[in-house]
């Protein structure tokens, strides 16, 4: 997965996968998903950013583990 930020276009864009698009949908007006040929999502991308996300040239990423219940 990558995320990038272009301060010129005020762009977020987020890729789930190297995949092709095939299709596009622009689910609200500025956030466009785009798909491949069967249906998964590629990308998600954010039009004028910086008016929808808090802080777009800045990330927090966490992962989240399974842990074993301890008897």
């Amino acid at each position: 997965m990558k995320v990038i930020f272009d301060p010129e276009t005020d762009t977020l864009s987020i890729i789930f996968r190297d995949d092709k698009i095939s299709e596009s949908d622009e689910i609200r007006e500025g956030i466009i998903i785009d798909y491949s040929k069967d249906g998964k999502i590629v990308s998600m991308e954010i039009m004028d950013a910086s008016e929808q996300v808090s802080e777009p040239q800045g990330i927090f990423y966490e992962l989240r583990t399974k842990e074993k219940a301890v008897a």
